[in-house]
């Protein structure tokens, strides 16, 4: 019998290439949920599908709510025509939209401050069942308001943003970021952050969608009440798929920080300038996080406001309806998703291996690198060999680690930080130059492209700050995040106005490009701390003096 490589070896063994090649669906998917990085990037899909379920049907909830009580004060509707396409109604909408999201936003910074620091005193995955359960709270009570209508119903979904302090989209966010900095090594991270968000982007245009269907499908409650039976599901998830992190481990078993009020506002103190010991001994002072926190508050200014403006310019310009915006913010979610899921994390290592091939390291760096290999190869003292088992003791390294090995991963992440920026404000230029219906929906899918500098700043933060700071880093440009779209709705929706007043609402998007140009400027600045450096945690020396 004529035999082949693939015949096997032993008479009556079938190849095993056969076997895998029938996998079935559940070994597929039991494969996919063996990772924890899995794990976590679904949990943050399931959570803001949850959460957009609503937001496209909260709109059409409030002009209901606006109509019932205009007409409770007004005479009734006669004419032709939809009932409440009443100039009064559209006004009195758009203000309890606006009021609505100016009170999320705000509810959700403090609701950072909640989140991390329940993480600090429950760890990572209680603290996210609460950031996932007191929402569907929120819910059911919003759910009452629907029923109430009219001024009680849209006093009660107002007042329900109050319970996003304690638990909301903001602090969900946060915590799986916080998973993934605990949980992943440190050269992946970056990419599995923007990964993160790329889940997170299709879990919203996901929710999108579906939360309009259902609301045109079956009734205006419908999408709350899925939303409140998937945030259960999403609870019961988070405790049985997420692994269990003490808050003792993030800390590195280190004396713990300031407790109490000081510990709830930790973060800011992230913002300060660090204090380093440089390799000569001397003591200084490095403001790279502080002019980075800088650059990430322009860069949100700049970009994050490009696409409710892209749905304001193609309203006013092009006569562009709510389904049509629906599809227009869905391309985008989903373009975006698909960039950050599939195309970052190639950008950053291929971005990476390029540094690493052109560097070149001094013949000082290259013999002490090889003193260190024959020293590892060939142990001569008797405290380098490893003891017999059963004898080791857990003792903890007395020497930090130098700024200067650990921080070789992030230095392509700065450099992608800052030109990120310029791309982005690129393509928001070209939304200026738009004449037909369909570049706006162009527009919208090469946006996306310019996507990446959120999850490139939690990369290069986290290697900016020690390893038991990096759930206080994250915090930290999460709330500077957070501030920065607080103000840009603020800043270019009265820049909108005024430009659109006189005809000019397109130079809007040159704005925006040129804020983007000053946050990559700034983050010129912005550099890691030297080689051989490292950080002086004032906690560990107070504890020593003492």
């Amino acid at each position: 019998m004529a035999t082949n490589e693939s015949t096997p070896l032993l008479p009556g063994r079938k190849a095993s290439a056969s076997v895998d090649q029938k996998k079935s669906f559940g070994d597929a998917l039991r494969s996919f949920f063996t990772s924890v990085e899995n794990r976590i990037l679904a949990a943050g899909f399931l959570i803001c599908v949850a959460f957009s379920f609503t937001q496209v049907p909260m709109m059409y909830v409030f002009h209901l709510m606006v109509c019932d009580e205009f007409y409770d004060h007004h005479p009734p509707f006669e004419g032709p025509g939809p009932r409440c396409s009443r100039d009064e109604i559209a006004a009195g909408t758009a203000t309890q939209f606006s009021i609505l999201g100016m009170s999320t936003t705000l509810c959700g910074t403090l609701n950072l401050f909640v989140a991390g620091w329940t993480v600090k005193k429950i760890g990572p995955r209680s603290a996210l069942i609460i950031q996932t359960l007191v929402p569907a709270i929120r819910v059911l009570a919003q759910i009452f308001g629907v029923i109430a209508g009219k001024r009680t119903g849209i006093l009660i979904i107002q007042a329900t943003q109050l319970i996003t302090i304690i638990g909301g989209p903001a602090g969900y966010i946060l915590i799986t970021n916080i998973f993934v900095s605990e949980t992943v090594e440190q050269s992946r991270r970056t990419a599995v952050f923007g990964k993160l968000q790329g889940s997170i982007m299709l879990g919203q245009s996901v929710g999108y969608l579906i939360g309009g269907m259902l609301g045109d499908a079956i009734d205006i409650r419908a999408p709350f009440e899925v939303a409140f039976v998937t945030f259960l599901l999403s609870c019961t998830y988070v405790h049985f798929a997420l692994p269990y992190i003490s808050p003792e481990s993030m800390s590195n078993k280190k004396k713990p920080g300031p407790q109490g009020i000081a510990s709830f506002f930790a973060p800011l103190k992230i913002l300060v300038p660090q204090r380093l010991r440089t390799s000569k001994g001397s003591i200084k002072k490095h403001y790279g996080v502080t002019i980075l926190c800088a650059g990430i508050f322009l860069g949100v200014l700049a970009t994050d406001y490009a696409p409710l403006l892209m749905q304001m310019y193609a309203t006013a310009a092009f006569d562009f309806d709510q389904s049509d915006n629906g599809w227009l913010m869905f391309e985008f979610a989903f373009m975006r998703s698909v960039f950050l899921i599939l195309l970052f994390p190639r950008i950053i290592s291929f971005g990476r291996h390029l540094m690493k091939r052109n560097s070149s390291p001094s013949p000082a760096e290259s013999d002490a690198s090889s003193i260190s290999t024959a020293d590892e190869r060939m142990p001569t003292e008797p405290g380098d060999f490893d003891a017999a088992t059963g004898e080791q003791t857990d003792i903890e390294p007395t020497q930090p680690v130098p700024l200067g090995h650990h921080h070789e991963v992030g230095h392509f992440d700065l450099i992608f930080l800052r030109w990120s920026l310029v791309v982005d404000g690129a393509l928001t230029t070209i939304v200026a130059f738009a004449t037909k219906r369909w570049h706006i929906y162009l527009a919208a899918f090469l946006l996306p492209f310019g996507s990446g500098s959120a999850p490139a700043a939690k990369g290069v933060i986290t290697d900016m700050c020690s390893e038991s700071h990096r759930a206080d880093a994250l915090n930290a440009v999460t709330l500077v995040e957070n501030i920065a779209r607080l103000t840009t709705q603020g800043l270019f929706g009265f820049v909108f106005s005024s430009l659109a007043s006189v005809g000019k609402s397109y130079a809007t998007f040159y704005c925006n490009a040129a804020i983007a140009v000053v946050g990559m400027t700034v983050l010129l600045f912005s550099n890691f701390p030297p080689a051989g450096s490292t950080l002086i945690d004032e906690e560990s020396e107070e504890a020593n003096d003492s």
